[in-house]
Order: C-alpha cells, then structure tokens, then sequence
C-alpha cells in the first residue's frame, strides 16, 4: 500500500481502562507505547503502510492514571520513518519518559549523542525499517559507547535466523511483542526453544508485549498463559511489560483495553515480587530511569 492509498484505519483508544485486578507497584513502567500527533506538524512517512488514528501524549497521560503507571517508553513508530522531531518533542514534555529510536547507518555521533541526552536508550530494527538485519552489527558497534540497546520487531522465523548473532552484539537485544512469537508456538519447537535459549544466555531481553497480536484465539487472551510462563520461568530478570498502546494498526477490531492487558500478569506472573521485578527494577536497569 503506498501513502495516497493509505486510509486512517485505526480507532480512537481506549482512555479509560479496566482495573488490572492487582495492586501496580509504585514507579511502573509501560515499556512499549506510541503516540501520533497532528500530521500537519509531525508529517507521516510517505512509505508507511498504514495510517494512525490521531492519539497525543495526553491522552496516554490519562491511560497511565488510571493504571498507576508512572513511567513508559516511547517507540518511535514505522510511519514516522527516521524522523524523530516528535520523538524529541514528546520526551522534552514528561521527564517520566524514555524512548526508542528508529534511524539510519548515515546518523551522526553528534545526533546520537543528542538522542541520548533526551532520553534515547535503543536503536529500533524492524523488516520494513532502514536499517537491514544484515548490518545490526554496524548500528549496535555504534550505540555501544552510550549503553543502548538494539530493539527488533521481528517475526518468529527471523528470530530463529537471527539467532546466532543476538548473542555476539556488543550490546543487548530486546525482542519486542514474545520475540515474534504466538501462542501456536507453546510447547516445544524451533521458534520456541530459541527465543528461550537466547534469553537463558543473559544477552538478550523479551517484552511480554501486544498480547492480542501473539494470541491466536483472541481476547481474553487465555491461549499465551502456557507461553508467557515458560518465558517468565527462564527470564524474570530480562523481561518488561508494554501495551503497546494506542494499538495501532488492528484493522476492523476494537482496541483492546489496556487495563485488561495489564492484567493478564496476574495469571502470567502469579508471584507479586517477580511482577514488580518485571515492572519496575528490569526497566529501571535497561531504560536508566
């Protein structure tokens, strides 16, 4: 689809959500959300493959309230493309904040020291991005210096391809949404016993992410609680939550709520103080809060 085709598919999100059903422990991070601001100001990409519903930073303001979530992570959204003037311009508005990058192999140091200042900790790798899988090395010799990570939106194929190379980077890997993984993946096979392999080697890190697009049979999302488990089992300390809100790109479907989405770590992480590691430490440690 190219940008003339493209049409505002998304609906507007949900800004009051559930209750999560148990007690959000203070300094709660939101490691995955997106904002979209007016278009008019923040151009969309022209090579972007969908449209957003536009959904500003008060609005997820309003979210995190209601949740008692009181810090979150930005990442920077394929429609934007490399350009980051909303990224700068969210990140200066809530000190609570820090973020994800999406850039090209031309970036400067001077920029990446800039991004850092703001609040940058990771450099995004997705199939559509601009920078190939194939030159991860380049980018992630280039971040080193400054502690980030290299973050991938990845299909669970990709992963596995991957795999021997997540190890080496010289700094860590987080997959988003289970690695690619989806709830067809539970039990043993290839895509599974990878993704668990590469966290039990310290190295690499999983967002338990976007539930609704891991899962195959839908909302409540019962069919990841097999998988999310065995992930928590091997992980706890390489793991961090995300709503992935505003939800974009659902085409057709309602947003899920994102209070229910926090609420599945009742049922995926049953022990209170593993939650809170997950929610609060593990993102303190890899974003620098």
């Amino acid at each position: 689809m190219n940008a003339t085709d493209a049409q505002p598919v998304d609906r507007p999100p949900d800004l009051e959500p559930a209750d999560p059903g148990f007690l959000v422990p203070e300094g709660a991070c939101d490691a995955h959300f997106h904002v979209f601001e007016d278009p008019a100001r923040y151009p969309l990409s022209p090579s972007r493959y969908y449209t957003p519903a536009r959904v500003t930073l008060a609005d997820f303001a309003r979210v995190r309230a209601r949740l008692g979530v009181q810090r979150a992570v930005l990442v920077h959204p394929t429609v934007y493309g490399t350009d980051d003037r909303l990224l700068f311009d969210t990140l200066g508005a809530d000190a609570s904040l820090r973020a994800v990058t999406v850039v090209d192999l031309s970036v400067t140091d001077a920029h990446l020291r800039r991004l850092d200042a703001a609040g940058v900790r990771g450099v995004r790798l997705t199939p559509t991005g601009p920078i190939p899988f194939e030159r991860i090395g380049e980018i992630a010799a280039r971040i080193a210096p400054l502690g980030w990570h290299v973050q991938l939106w990845i299909p669970a194929a990709t992963m596995l391809e991957l795999a021997p190379r997540l190890t080496g980077l010289p700094v860590p890997a987080v997959l988003d949404h289970f690695g690619g993984l989806s709830a067809a993946h539970a039990g043993s096979c290839a895509e599974r016993d990878a993704l668990l392999g590469l966290l039990a080697t310290g190295r690499v890190w999983a967002k338990l992410s976007a539930a609704y697009r891991a899962s195959v049979a839908g909302a409540p999302y019962a069919d990841l609680t097999g998988l999310a488990r065995e992930i928590v089992a091997t992980a706890p300390d390489r793991l961090v939550w995300g709503s992935d809100w505003p939800h974009s790109n659902q085409r057709g479907t309602m947003p899920p709520d994102t209070g229910r989405l926090l609420g599945l770590l009742r049922d995926w992480v049953p022990d209170a103080a593993t939650r809170r590691r997950i929610l609060v430490d593990n993102p303190a440690a890899l974003y620098r809060f």
